[in-house]
């Protein structure tokens, strides 16, 4: 789940499905399960010598609890969030304890489907390797003000976190502190006060990170200081059919909804966008932006619902679909898609991929996906094996 500007919980009515035009059908591919019992787990990197360090969103707790604009209602608070090291077959965490948001559950009911306890959650959503520490966001989702009902756990949401090589975390950046005072892109709707930090790309002397709820790219300093690298606009789009009092072929604002930041080749940062409510197929775009600052430019489109990027060692950009049919769809099928140098578009896997999250690629060029990012206890991290 990232914001309440998302609704990435896959429980709307049914649309239409949508194909993708000028994307190639999926190699026949494999996956290779690495580590299995995972709680939500998102973000991946991998370290010199092939170390898996994912981040693992929890699975809520007893509360406090709060509302929530998802279809479960509330959310509730606990200390379930995890730093997990995968290495020759075996799975440790690293960090625990960590704040986490999710649904207690409910049952099903005639106008909706039964939420599992857990699932959905929000908390440790990205993890960046520096040169001597580690670098997480743990996101909040939710205007900056409802941590103060939060508990003890509430003033560590929505922050950046560093950690040491002896496994030390320390906050390092107040992100949401950040949107609830600059409120960089200007949305003073009800609402627009929003902030989920969802990535971090760790380089020497600066993080980026990106704020999915609050539409930004931000830097953050040596020191802590935080500045407003990009903003990503809202775009106008057809109203789903279905929706009271709005009539068909009316148009309505779509949120940015950024969620992953990279390097690629030529040193600019390319953005991974979601997109926000209605979640239309094939509307997401991978924006390039100057490490500088400035109006971000779209590199590639056609996508849905992208929530991780990286780049493999032939320069190809590897893009992951959390709801290729889109959130509205109710189908979990997420892919796995590569953009080759040359702009070609293909479809690396998508059969067996569910709600996939984060991707890493190693050294050798070995992928590696985390699986049922959603959900709690069943997540995965896989490596792809690419068919012919």
């Amino acid at each position: 789940m990232l914001s309440r500007r998302c609704l990435l919980a896959p429980l709307f009515a049914l649309v239409a499905l949508l194909s993708l035009t000028g994307v190639s059908a999926a190699h026949s591919s494999s996956l290779e399960v690495v580590a299995s019992g995972l709680d939500n787990p998102r973000g991946l990197d991998i370290g010199y010598w092939g170390q898996i360090y994912v981040a693992e969103a929890g699975r809520g707790g007893p509360g406090p609890c709060v509302g929530s604009d998802e279809e479960e209602g509330v959310v509730c608070a606990g200390a379930s969030g995890a730093v997990t090291k995968i290495w020759h077959g075996k799975k440790r965490h690293v960090v625990t304890g960590l704040p986490s948001l999710a649904t207690p559950g409910s049952e099903a009911t005639p106008d909706s489907p039964a939420v599992e306890a857990g699932s959905n959650a929000i908390g440790p959503s990205d993890i960046s390797l520096g040169l001597f520490n580690a670098y997480l966001t743990v996101g909040l989702g939710q205007n900056p003000a409802v941590r103060a009902e939060l508990g003890p756990l509430g003033p560590g949401f929505g922050k950046l976190y560093r950690i040491s090589p002896f496994g030390r975390v320390r906050a390092v950046a107040d992100i949401s502190a950040y949107e609830a005072a600059a409120n960089p892109d200007g949305n003073t709707e009800e609402g627009g006060v929003d902030s989920n930090p969802n990535s971090v790309l760790a380089k020497p002397a600066r993080r980026y990170v990106v704020d999915a709820g609050a539409n930004d790219l931000l830097r953050v300093g040596p020191t802590g200081r935080i500045r407003t690298v990009a903003v990503f606009p809202q775009r106008i789009v057809p109203a789903p059919p279905g929706i009271p009092d709005l009539p068909e072929g009316t148009e309505i604002p779509m949120q940015a909804v950024p969620t992953n930041v990279v390097q690629g080749p030529d040193h600019a940062l390319y953005v991974s966008q979601l997109t926000g409510f209605p979640f239309p197929v094939g509307a997401a775009n991978i924006y390039r932006v100057d490490r500088r600052g400035g109006e971000p430019e779209v590199y590639a489109s056609g996508f849905t619902n992208v929530t991780d990027l990286a780049f493999g060692p032939d320069g190809s950009l590897y893009v992951v679909e959390i709801a290729t049919n889109g959130l509205l769809s109710g189908d979990p099928t997420g892919a796995l898609k590569r953009v080759a140098p040359d702009g070609t578009v293909e479809t690396i896997a998508s059969e067996g991929l569910v709600n996939p999250y984060g991707v890493a690629i190693s050294r050798r060029g070995d992928i590696y996906v985390s699986n049922h990012g959603t959900e709690a206890g069943t997540g995965e991290v896989v490596r792809v094996h690419p068919g012919g």
